[in-house]
């Protein structure tokens, strides 16, 4: 499993597209792996989706930490990734509303770091019981603080580390 550019947005304004293409010619390339890809410019990743060839070892997934950004889930729909998943974390607000329609996998946790702002136990609940009722899978990384690790990942009582199956290798 890699994560691409867990520091940056591929699909920021100014990263060009042909940048775009030859990283998904290097995931295509390298069937191998799966890789996990999020962005918060999920209209630009609309837009430029189908100028794209999607490879099947790429799992797309849109930053969601507040119910403000619920048309960030509109745009991933839209994109023909292999896996297409949230990324709650940091989850800042309530997500009600939210529609799992042709979403593969859930990650939520609190903001860590200092002057983190704190989760709040029912908005992390709601979206396990949302994804509980969907058939989606459930991973619940963290509850925050001043470092990731402080307040541990039980949500009442239990460790969620649920995930979406691997796209099996297309044969060569």
């Amino acid at each position: 499993m890699v994560f691409v550019n867990s520091m940056s947005d591929l699909f920021h304004a100014r990263v060009p597209l042909d940048f775009v293409r030859e990283v998904f010619e290097v995931i295509a390339s390298t069937p191998q792996h799966t890789y996990q890809m999020l962005t918060k410019r999920s209209l630009r990743l609309r837009r430029v989706a189908d100028q794209l060839d999607w490879p099947s070892n790429l799992w797309m997934g849109v930053s969601v930490e507040n119910g403000d950004q619920l048309n960030r889930v509109d745009d991933l729909r839209a994109v023909p990734a292999a896996v297409r998943f949230l990324s709650c974390e940091p989850l800042l607000g309530s997500l009600t509303g939210l529609n799992l329609d042709g979403i593969g996998w859930v990650i939520a946790g609190g903001e860590s770091g200092p002057g983190h702002r704190p989760v709040e136990e029912d908005w992390l609940i709601d979206i396990r019981d949302l994804c509980s009722a969907a058939g989606v899978p459930f991973f619940f990384k963290q509850w925050g603080g001043r470092t990731p690790k402080a307040g541990g990942r039980e949500l009442e009582g239990q460790v969620w580390s649920e995930m979406p199956e691997r796209v099996p290798l297309l044969a060569s």
